[in-house]
């Protein structure tokens, strides 16, 4: 009998000792990921679109969402931009889940995300892009954004959520989040 008693003391803990490793690589592992780029973050350091559309600066809209794939894809590399370009760009993100924006959703024809809007220091809407985008197209679009040129890349699409309306007449159209497909 004891024997089976040493044999459960030995067992329990080596779970013991397995469970607080566990414990201690789920924590650091945790601890790695606070360094990353969050879109909510982003948004709530972005540029009202109310002083965006009359500070004299161009603008770069972002229309986004939380659960969006491709623009959770982009975040780190907008922020960047958003650091080298603040001083000279509005960034603008509107999350197309609120309500709120459901006006500049269907001004620009938000119907996937991520959309880009370029708008000048005039606040007239110039040039559009949709779905993901290459670091150095963003860059040569909004050099050119700054230096009142064409965009180079006024027209790209890269991969996108698609945003589809709802068949229930009671729910706004542009409430997707449950029908949110990668494309």
């Amino acid at each position: 009998m004891s024997e089976i008693v040493n044999v459960n003391r030995i067992r329990n803990t080596i779970i013991a000792f397995a469970a607080i490793a566990l414990s201690i690589a789920i924590f650091f592992g945790f601890q790695t990921q606070t360094g990353s780029v969050s879109l909510e973050a982003q948004a709530k350091e972005s540029t009202p679109i109310e002083v965006a559309m009359n500070n004299g600066k161009p603008t770069l809209t972002e229309f986004y969402a939380d659960w969006c794939t491709s623009c959770q894809a982009m975040a780190p590399e907008l922020a960047q931009l958003k650091q080298k370009y603040g001083d000279s760009v509005n960034f603008v993100m509107l999350n197309v889940d609120n309500n709120k924006w459901l006006p500049e959703i269907l001004r620009y024809r938000v119907d996937g995300i991520p959309h880009f809007v370029f708008i000048d220091d005039q606040g007239k809407a110039i040039a559009q892009t949709i779905g993901e985008q290459p670091p150095s197209v963003m860059e040569a679009n909004l050099n050119a954004l700054i230096d009142h040129e064409t965009l180079p890349y006024a027209a790209s699409t890269g991969q996108t959520s698609e945003l589809k309306p709802t068949s229930n007449p009671t729910t706004d159209p542009r409430s997707h989040s449950s029908q949110a497909k990668s494309g």
